[in-house]
This record gives structure tokens, sequence and C-alpha cells, in this order.
């Protein structure tokens, strides 16, 4: 403890509030801290939040979900034994306001409520809130009334007291709605809501046989019983009923699996990023005790030991990495409420501020294992040089002993991995991106490695200028592999970042409107098809009209598994969750491509056969002619799969997993849907148009449902390019420390060129020269580690096409070439202005 206490004195005699010398390492730290600390709590904070308002968001502590039908006498008396229930139904409608001569017509997404409704929280509606008591209307009157969202009022131009149809039904409304309790849990919609009665629903005409809508049945559970447990139950006492069963702990599957996914994601980069930022640690450390020189040699003459200098520094360097990652959670703390107030509508709940202890410790922990890891080599070598080699200016090319710093490191190294892997939701793609991090490390130190034994190999140029930027690559003392690794990394972090998000912005702006068709159609009446058909056509001749048979369903087993046996879902069976959509048709759909087996013939009357999706068949492991299982409004039924398919997801076409022939499910009652195709502005004419003669089809504006998923998209690539941008900052770090360590040979070097008589002029070129040869080297080499990462990225991690802007990509690096040029030289400035007589008495 006395050697500690006097190495702490020693220590804070040194150290100043400034920081100098130090100054990269508190930053490295900061940069790499604040964003893990950020990213985890409010990632952490939207869970918490989701998982504390469950039943509110919900609506219930069990909700069962089911498409075109309601439930039967015993399903509902089954529900009724766990609790209290509510019913709701939703489904696709339109809005018709205006005049007769210009009706104003919106496509809504109608929710019936019954008495029941809310089981949790309350449906507050302006200017009225007594308007929201569902119960405390007459029957005759409730069924008369409408509450709608803000959106529909002003699309409307309406506001409470105003009427406008709904199917074949009038309506008045009741108030706009401020808070819908349940919104989260109902998930996206295609347009604003608008909430009537159980009753006011059966007035509007909407449903018939065949209409596609969704009941829903929240349950709050009687004292005692357990949500999970009493969904378990429900299901199994029905299991090819076709339910969907949802609880309190999971209210909002989707929303969490997007918060869980892009939060590991972000970390993993975040994460990166502090490794990034750990290399620049090292240079910050090596130039810091490299400028330490004097005092350290004072030291070993006046007797201290190199375990008395490695406490001395380790204090140094511990009391400000401790400052710096402070800082740096300190900042995760304040960011989550800034994001959250910037983010807006964007995160599915806005969390109440809390300290998340947890992600905050992961930092910090990080911090530290970073932090020890890259200070090890520079504070062990610092002991080891004898005192003679220090006083004399020259640090000799001795390294620190691989035995004493190789624990620390792989200590370090193996602390990082298992904390990331423990820690992590996908330990898999947690260990490739890891792996993927040090390859590239290991790659750029190799190029390092080579570069200089290429630049040795060289002959002698006859410029003088180029002589000595060639020489200064392989010289003794050069820091050529630190270049290397921190040109390469900067290099390509930017080419990364501008990929990423030029391929992003390309499926945003370019692939999806492209081929997008105008207007969807739901429920049309299949036996008055060639009536929709002219309806759309005497005012849109240009129209291109497809439909298709549309049903509901569950996929109940494959093969010989049964979905409801397993406990969790096969990677990449996202069509086991839930209902999906089915339809029939008896030739190969537009947009699909057989890979495997055969389509069925026209007037196929066969044992039902089924077309899958190629992807779906993968992850379950199926092949031809295996069983597949499936709920049908209630009723189970099989058919074989008869050929799998390539699907084009991207052009907002009709895209069916499973595609059946028809005699396999055409005698189900089902409507229509529809695409409709129009030159740019002919929405509202059709729409009108199909008004009166079809009250009960409901459209869809493609280009709303767009601007939504624009929305959301462009976001999600905000997200993307602002924690990618954290691993840029770091690769500038790294950049900054590898010059700043290269400080004191390049001072040597300069002022003996000086000395003999080159100007300042000469040495910058010079310089300039070295930079330029590394950067031409490194190029080609980023260009294609920035690609494979934006691909892996873009393409396998958010499933969107690869479309990066080359051009952009191009520029961002010849931008990035420029950019780490002016920073080596900018570097290099200061040492032109030392003076050549003192620097010879001080080396």
């Amino acid at each position: 403890m006395n050697e500690w206490r006097t190495a702490w004195r020693l220590a804070r005699r040194e150290i100043d509030l400034k920081f100098r010398g130090l100054r990269l390492l508190l930053a490295c730290l900061f940069l790499g801290v604040g964003a893990l600390a950020a990213i985890g709590s409010l990632t952490q904070a939207i869970e918490r939040e989701l998982a504390a308002r469950g039943a509110l968001i919900l609506g219930g502590d069990v909700e069962f979900a089911l498409s075109q039908r309601p439930a039967d006498a015993p399903e509902r008396t089954a529900m009724a034994s766990l609790g209290t229930v509510s019913e709701t139904t939703s489904m696709q409608a339109t809005a018709v306001g205006g005049s007769a001569a210009d009706p104003l017509i919106v496509p809504i997404e109608l929710k019936a409520v019954d008495a029941a409704y809310p089981l949790y929280g309350s449906l507050d509606v302006r200017p009225d809130p007594k308007n929201s008591a569902l119960p405390g209307v007459g029957r005759e009157k409730g069924s008369r009334i409408v509450w709608i969202a803000p959106a529909l009022a002003e699309r409307l131009a309406l506001q409470p007291g105003g009427v406008f149809k709904i199917g074949s039904a009038s309506f008045t409304i009741g108030g706009i709605i401020a808070n819908e309790p349940d919104r989260l849990g109902e998930g996206f919609t295609l347009g604003p809501v608008a909430i009537v009665t159980s009753d006011g629903l059966g007035r509007t005409g909407l449903i018939q046989p065949g209409s596609m809508y969704t009941s829903k049945y929240r349950v709050k559970l009687a004292a005692g019983r357990t949500p999970q447990a009493a969904a378990d139950r429900f299901k199994a006492r029905f299991p090819t009923g076709g339910w969907e069963a949802k609880t309190r702990d999971r209210a909002a599957p989707g929303a969490a699996r997007f918060v869980e996914r892009m939060g590991q994601f972000l970390m993993l980069v975040a994460l990166s990023a502090l490794v990034i930022a750990g290399i620049g640690v090292g240079n910050g450390v090596s130039s810091y005790l490299a400028s330490r020189r004097g005092s350290i040699a004072a030291l070993k003459v006046l007797g201290a030991t190199s375990g008395t200098i490695a406490r001395i520094y380790i204090l140094q360097i511990g009391a400000v990495a401790l400052v710096g990652i402070l800082a740096g959670l300190l900042v995760g703390v304040i960011a989550v409420p800034g994001i959250v107030a910037l983010a807006g509508q964007v995160l599915p709940v806005a969390p109440r501020f809390a300290i998340e202890w947890g992600p905050l410790a992961l930092a910090a922990s990080y911090g530290l294992l970073i932090a020890l890891g890259f200070t090890a080599p520079p504070l062990v070598a610092a002991g080891t040089i004898p005192a003679a080699g220090l006083l004399r200016g020259v640090f000799d090319e001795r390294r620190a002993p691989l035995a004493r710093t190789l624990p620390w490191m792989a200590g370090a190294g193996v602390a990082v991995v298992a904390l990331a892997l423990l820690t992590a939701e996908q330990p898999g793609l947690t260990a490739s991106f890891l792996a993927a991090v040090a390859a590239v490390l290991l790659l750029l130190a190799g190029v390092g490695w080579l570069v200089r034994k290429g630049a040795a190999a060289l002959p002698r140029a006859r410029r003088p200028l180029l002589r000595l930027a060639i020489a200064a690559l392989h010289r003794p003392g050069a820091r050529t592999g630190a270049l290397v690794v921190a040109l390469g990394l900067g290099l390509t972090l930017f080419v990364l970042l501008a990929a990423i998000r030029t391929s992003i912005d390309a499926n945003i702006a370019r692939t999806v409107p492209q081929r997008a068709p105008a207007l969807f159609a739901l429920d049309v009446p299949r036996d008055r098809e060639a009536e929709f058909r002219r309806t759309i056509l005497a005012v849109a001749p240009k129209a291109d009209i497809a439909t298709v048979p549309a049903l509901r369903g569950t996929i109940t087993g494959y093969g010989a598994t049964r979905v409801a046996d397993l406990k969790t879902l096969p990677e990449g069976a996202w069509a086991l969750r839930g209902e999906r959509g089915l339809t029939y048709a008896e030739t190969l759909p537009e947009g699909s491509e057989l890979t495997a087996g055969r389509w069925w013939p026209k007037n196929y009357a066969g044992p039902p056969l089924v077309s899958l999706d190629e992807r779906l068949g993968t992850a379950l492991g199926l092949k031809l002619g295996d069983p597949i299982s499936y709920s049908l409004l209630g009723v189970e039924r099989s058919a074989r799969i008869a050929s799998f398919r390539r699907i084009s997801w991207d052009t907002l076409g009709f895209n069916y997993v499973m595609v059946f022939s028809p005699n396999a499910i055409s005698d189900a009652p089902h409507n229509l849907a529809a695409t409709i195709d129009l030159p740019r502005g002919g929405e509202s004419g059709v729409m009108r148009a199909l008004l009166k003669p079809f009250p009960s089809v409901s459209m869809i504006e493609v280009r709303e449902v767009l601007g939504q998923l624009r929305d959301i998209v462009s976001q999600m690539a905000a997200a993307i390019t602002a924690a990618t941008s954290v691993a840029v900052f770091a690769g500038i770090a790294v950049l900054i420390g590898a010059i700043a360590a290269a400080r004191e040979a390049r001072t040597y070097d300069s002022v003996i060129l000086r000395t003999l008589g080159a100007t300042r002029a000469q040495v910058l070129a010079s310089q300039a020269i070295e930079y330029a040869f590394l950067s031409a080297a490194l190029a080609v080499l980023a260009l294609l580690l920035g690609l494979g990462g934006a691909w892996y990225v873009v393409v396998e991690l958010f499933e969107f096409e690869w479309l990066p802007d080359y051009g952009t990509v191009a520029a961002t690096l010849a931008i990035g070439v420029a950019s780490v040029m002016t920073l080596g030289l900018l570097g290099a400035w200061p040492i032109l202005s030392v003076r050549p007589a003192r620097a010879l008495r001080q080396l």
C-alpha cells in the first residue's frame, strides 16, 4: 500500500485537469462507452416500458384472435370461464364525407367494441370525455356514434357532431380520440382509426360471408390465473380453431422483436466502435508515455523500479480512463430522453426516464476491459526501457515482453467476447460480428507488415522527396503498421456508411414506388368481379387490375411436427406466427418463380396441393410431398407440397407464402382482393366510381402506406447511420492516435532534415507523398471491406435489396482519402514549428 500511495503522489503531480497528452484516451473511451450506454439504456427502457404496460397495450391479460369468423358458443363459454371478456372486431373500411356531388373518401381502420371495452385504461376523447364511456349511452344511440382519430377528422374536415358514412350507415362523430389504450397492441394500420359499437358495425353491412375481418377477445383474468397457462389451456382445448394467443408479457411481439434486433445490432456496432477506439487508446498512451520520457528516465536514475513506474502511469491512465468512462455513462443516461424527444412517433412507446443500471454497468465493463487490454503493451514497455536509452532520447526497438503483456491482452479480449456472448439475444450473430471485426483488424495489420516489407524491398528512388517518403515507411521506429490499421479502418468505415445509407435510401426512393400499384381493394364480391372491373375501366381505361381469392388461415402442422408442440420457432419460420394470407390459383402467380416441383394442371381434381415459399420450406426442413396442415375458418385441413417458389416480395403486389390448388380451399366462404395500377392522380376517380355499387369494398391508397413505410425505414436508416458514425469517429480517433504516437520519430526526422537544409515545404511534401502512397494502397482494400460489410448489414440483417449508389460511395471514399491526408498533414504541422537547436538539445 505504501508503494501505491507513493505512486499516486507522483502521478497526481504530473497530471492536470486539462488532461494534456491523454485527451485521445479520454475521447476514445467517451465515444465508445457513451454509445454503448445510450443504446443499451434506450433498448432496456423500451423493453421495460413494454413489459410494464403489457396489459394496457394488449387490452387484457390474454388476447385470443382469429380471422373471418367470430367465436362459437363453446369457445365463448371457455373464455368467460377465465375472467371478464371484451370483444372487438377490426377490418379495413372506407369513410365517406363531404357532399354527394363531391365526396371525400378516406380508407380507415374500423374497430367495433363492446360495452366491456376497455378492460384496462380508458378511451379518452375530446372535447367531451363522457362520450368515451361506451356503456353510458343507450344501445340505439350508441350504434350511431363514432369516435375518430385526429388524422381522420382532419382529412374529412369534420369535428364532433359532424356526420359521415361507413358502408351503408351514417354515423355522428362523438369525439376525437386523444388516447386509445390498446393502440400499440393493434399493430400497424392502413389508415386512421374509427371506433364504433358492435351494433354500429352491424349497421354498416360490411360483415358478410367471406369478408376479411379480425375478431379479438381480450380477457381480464380472474385472481389466481396466470396468462400463459390460460392461453395454453384454451388453445389446447380448441387446437383446430385457428386461434392466435397473446399474453400481457408479450403484448406487442412485433415491436418487441424489432427493439431487440435493432438494439442488438446497434450494440454490436457500438461495441465494434469501442474496440476500434481501443487501438486509438493504445496509440494515445504510447504517445503520452513517449512525451514523459524525461520523467521516466529521471525516476529510473533515482532508483525507481519498473514496477514503480508502471504503478505511476497505471494510476494516471486509470484516472483519466475513469473520467472518460463516467462521462460516457453520463451522456448515455442523458441521451435517452433526448432520443425519445427527437424520435417522436417512431419508437413503439415513449419510456419514462429512469437510470438503467444494467446497460450502464455493461458499458462501463466494456470500457474498462478495452482500456486494460490496449494500454498494457505501452505501459509495460515504458517500464522496461533502460534509463540510458531514455536519456539518449531514443526508444530502442525492443518491445514489451510478450510474456508480460499477453496475459493482460488475452484476458481482456476473452472477457469482452464472453461478456458480449452472455448478454446477447443472438449469440451466433454476435460471435460472427465480432469475428468479422477481428478478421478485419488482423487483415489490416497483415497489410501493414506487407507494406513495410515491400517498401524496404523497393529500389532507391532518384527523387529525394520520394526516397524520403518510401524510407519513412520501413525505417527503424516507423509506425507503418499502426498507420495502415488507422487509415484502413477510417476508409473502410467511410465506405461502409455510404453504402448502407445509399442502399437503404434507394430501397425507399426507387424500388418500392416504381413497382407498387396505386390502390388495394378488399372484400370484392367474387360473383361481381366482372362488374367491378367494368366500373373501374369506365373511369380509368388504362387501369391494370389483378384479383386473387383472399382468405386467412393458420399453419397448425408440417411434416410430422405440430406447431403447438414447438417451444421455440425455427429461425426464419415467421409464417408460423399467427394467421397468414391464403389463396388458390390455377396458374403460377405473377412475381413467383418455381425452384422445385411442378404446378398443378388446370381443372385439377386430385388430392389437395400447396406451393410453398422456398425460404420457409428451407427453414422448416420440408421437401416435396410433405404434408402441411392448416386451420381455415375453425376447420383443420391438410395438403401436400407440390412445389417451392421464389417470391419477389418487393412488388407490393399479392405475394402469398402458400398458394393452394383450387380444390383445396375454394369451397370456403371468401371474397377477392384486388390491386389497381393507375396513372398518377386517378385514385380519387376510381374510389368515387366504386362508392355506390360496391359500398362494402374497402380501398387502401398505396401512396399513403408507402409514406408510412418510408418514414419508418428512413428513421431506421438514420439510427444505423448515427450508430455507424460513432465507429467513423472512433476510426478518426485511431488515426489521430497513430499520428500522435509517431510524433517523436517524425520530430527527430524533421529536425535532422531541416538542419541539413531541407525546407518546411519539402518536409511536408515528403509526408504528403507517404500518406498518399498508403491511402492509394488501402483504397481498394477499404472499398472491398466496406462494401462487403454493408452488403451483410443491408441484405442479411435487414433483408433489403442491395442497391448502393457506387458513385456516392466512390466520392465518399475520395473524401475519406482527402480527410485522412489532411489529418496527417495537420498532425505534421506542429512538428515543423519545432526549432532545430532546441530540439537537438532535448533529443
